[in-house]
C-alpha cells in the first residue's frame, strides 16, 4: 500500500458525521489486568482507567499507552482530558499504566534508552493484553479496538501495528487502527514494514528527543501510513506543561498542534470503524 503524508478530507467529514453521537461519559473506573509479561516480577497486575460513554454499547475502543515518564501527574491530568473527550464522541478509553506496577520510575526510565527499548517488547505485550480484557467487556465493540500512545508508548504503537510483531507478540488480532504521537521510528530500521493495521503518526518539528523525519521516511507494504508535522511544536505538545527542558530535551504544550491532533484522531478512528458500529 503507499504511503499517505496527508489526511484526506473522508477523515475531517467522518469527525462531522460522528460529532452527533457525542454525549456525557460515566466515572472513571479503576480496573486491573494481569500482564503476559510481567518483566520485573512473577506476576504483574496493570492498573488502568476506564472511561465509558453512558449506554450499553457496544462500543469501539481505545487503549492508551502513556510515554516514559509513566502516570506523572501532568500526564496523567491529560491522559484524562483526552480520555473525556473521547468517551464524549462514543469511545471506551483504557489508559493503561506500565510502569507503576512494576515499580517502575518514570525519571529512571526516560534517562535510559536501554530500558526504554526493553520496554518496547512489554509493553507490546500490555497493548495486546488490554485488547484481551476490552474484548471480554460487554460493552465493547470487540472488532472496533485502536491503540494510541505516546512517546515510548508511540513506539510501543509501532510496534503493535507491524504484522511481524502482532505474530510473535502473539496478538489476538490486529488493532483497528494505531495513534503514534512522537515516537522513536527507529523501531521499523528503516526497512519497509507489513503494517497489520493504519497507523496515523504526530511529530513536532522543533523535536529534539526523536526525529520526525526518521517517522517520514517510513515505507509500508501493508495498511495506509500518515505522517503530520507540526512545524513549531515540540516533544509532549499535547502534554498541558509549560515549555521546558526535561533531562536535556525540550518538552512542553503546543495548544495548535494539541487541539489539530486531536480532532484529527478522532476522525482517523471514526474512518476505520467497521459498518453499522453504531446502534439505535
Amino acid at each position: 500500500m503507499k504511503t499517505v503524508r496527508i489526511l484526506s478530507v473522508a477523515l475531517a467529514a467522518a469527525a462531522v458525521l460522528f460529532c452527533g453521537l457525542s454525549g456525557p461519559a460515566q466515572a472513571q473506573e479503576q480496573v486491573g489486568f494481569q500482564a503476559s509479561d510481567p518483566f520485573t516480577a512473577n506476576e504483574v497486575t496493570l492498573t488502568a482507567e476506564l472511561n465509558k460513554p453512558l449506554g450499553n454499547g457496544p462500543f469501539p475502543a481505545v487503549v492508551v499507552m502513556h510515554g516514559c515518564g509513566g502516570w506523572q501527574p501532568a500526564v496523567l491530568y491529560s491522559l484524562d482530558l483526552l480520555s473525556e473527550y473521547l468517551s464524549e464522541h462514543g469511545y471506551v478509553v483504557l489508559d493503561v499504566d506500565s510502569f507503576g506496577p512494576r515499580n517502575l520510575s518514570g525519571d529512571e526510565m526516560c534517562a535510559s534508552n536501554a530500558q526504554l527499548r526493553q520496554a518496547l517488547v512489554y509493553r507490546a505485550h500490555d497493548a495486546f493484553d488490554a485488547m484481551r480484557y476490552l474484548r471480554a467487556q460487554p460493552f465493547v465493540q470487540p472488532q472496533d479496538i485502536f491503540l494510541m500512545g505516546q512517546s515510548n508508548g508511540g513506539s510501543v504503537a509501532l510496534e503493535a501495528a507491524d504484522a511481524s510483531d502482532l505474530k510473535s507478540l502473539n496478538g489476538p488480532g490486529a488493532f483497528r487502527g494505531v495513534v503514534a504521537y512522537y515516537p522513536w521510528c527507529g523501531v521499523y530500521s528503516q526497512r519497509p514494514v507489513d503494517l497489520a493495521s493504519p497507523l496515523l503518526i504526530f511529530n513536532g518539528g522543533a523535536d529534539n528527543w526523536v526525529s520526525a523525519s526518521q517517522c517520514t521516511r517510513i515505507k509500508s507494504t501493508g495498511a495506509d501510513i500518515a505522517e503530520i508535522t507540526y512545524p513549531d511544536a515540540v516533544h509532549s505538545f499535547d502534554i498541558n506543561i509549560p515549555k521546558q527542558l526535561y533531562q536535556g530535551h525540550w518538552v512542553g504544550y503546543d495548544p495548535q498542534a494539541a487541539q489539530d491532533s486531536e480532532a484529527r484522531m478522532l476522525a482517523f478512528f471514526n474512518a476505520q470503524l467497521t459498518p453499522d458500529i453504531r446502534q439505535d
